[in-house]
């Protein structure tokens, strides 16, 4: 999708889809997209604004509290969710369409309480630059009828940002966020031991200030993406060494360093995208 409208005039379109609404509920997850749709829905929308957020194995404890701080900053009602994907067999297999089953689990447990709360509406922070990668659970979002404001006002990425830093929302700059399922390989079994290895070996790299990043989970192997610009401080003498004791102790044998660097989306290679 094509959209030469300038970045004002998607802002109007966007808040006069929102000023439609009496009551809107935002699928919060504390990244940029959805935090900007939801401060917009915040001053746009006529009624009631809900952020919604699920919480499970999936997502690092910090991004979490980071979400539940900044809902708070917003102003807006926040309701935590607990999901269950690890139950279900069609997501643990991780095929490549693992995110389809993932994102039907989610919004059926948000739509389930939003509707219990007098929410019957669910929007989500989908961009157009959402639509040119292998994105299943886009999929399962329009079957489920989840709304995406940004994306049917012609929102880029980098417009999401642009207008972020404009509104003064804090996190305009965050890097992009996935869900700790995207760094184990398409085929091996997604259980909580090896999301736990993910996080803590990820947690190692946050702490010591690192950012942009993923740890790739490859059985007895940590396969390390940061940014190129990063090469040098990490095999530094100190901090290559606490990151290889570090993660050893969160359950790896060896650690490696991809020397291509961090790129979103990397495991999808190996499905042709």
């Amino acid at each position: 999708m094509t959209c030469t409208n300038s970045l004002q005039e998607k802002k109007e379109k966007l808040f006069e889809s929102l000023a439609e609404f009496r009551s809107l509920a935002v699928a919060y997850s504390g990244g940029v997209d959805s935090t900007l749709l939801l401060a917009a829905a915040r001053d746009a929308v006529s009624g009631n604004v809900l952020a919604v957020t699920a919480v499970s194995p999936l997502q690092p404890r910090w991004e979490v509290d980071e979400a539940v701080k900044l809902a708070g900053t917003l102003g807006v009602a926040h309701e935590i969710i607990r999901t269950d994907e690890l139950l279900v067999p069609e997501f643990t297999a991780n095929s490549p369409d693992r995110c389809y089953f993932c994102k039907k689990i989610i919004f059926s447990h948000m739509f389930t309480r939003c509707r219990e709360l007098g929410f019957p509406y669910v929007a989500h922070g989908a961009n157009v630059d959402d639509m040119g990668d292998y994105r299943p659970g886009m999929k399962a979002a329009e079957e489920m009828q989840v709304l995406s404001p940004l994306r049917e006002a012609g929102f880029s990425k980098e417009d999401i940002r642009s207008l972020s830093r404009q509104m003064g929302l804090s996190n305009w700059n965050k890097p992009a966020a996935a869900c700790l399922a995207s760094r184990i390989p398409y085929g091996t079994e997604i259980t909580k031991q090896r999301l736990e290895m993910v996080e803590a070996a990820e947690n190692v790299l946050l702490a010591m200030g690192f950012s942009g990043f993923r740890v790739r989970h490859h059985g007895d192997t940590a396969r390390i993406e940061v940014r190129p610009a990063d090469f040098a401080r990490l095999i530094k003498p100190e901090p290559r060494l606490r990151i290889i004791q570090e993660l050893r102790g969160a359950g790896f044998t060896y650690v490696t360093l991809d020397l291509e660097g961090y790129a979103a989306g990397r495991m999808n290679r190996s499905i042709g995208f």
